[in-house]
């Protein structure tokens, strides 16, 4: 799995670094990608952070 983040879309809300931390973090004003592929263990939080995100900037490709 890979994680991508649409930095256009992204309102920096930390809703994703909150929910999976091991895949997520704030870069400035913008979450960013620290790890890919997404850790086996982090793959669920990644899709949970994924359905959360506001404004549907998380990409995740299977």
């Amino acid at each position: 799995m890979i994680a991508k983040i649409n930095p256009d879309l992204c309102i920096g809300c930390e809703l994703c670094t909150q929910t999976c931390p091991e895949v997520f973090f704030m870069e400035g004003d913008k979450a960013k990608v620290k790890t890919n592929p997404v850790p086996k263990n982090a793959e669920e939080t990644c899709r949970q952070a994924k359905e959360d995100c506001p404004v549907e900037a998380i990409i995740i490709e299977e």
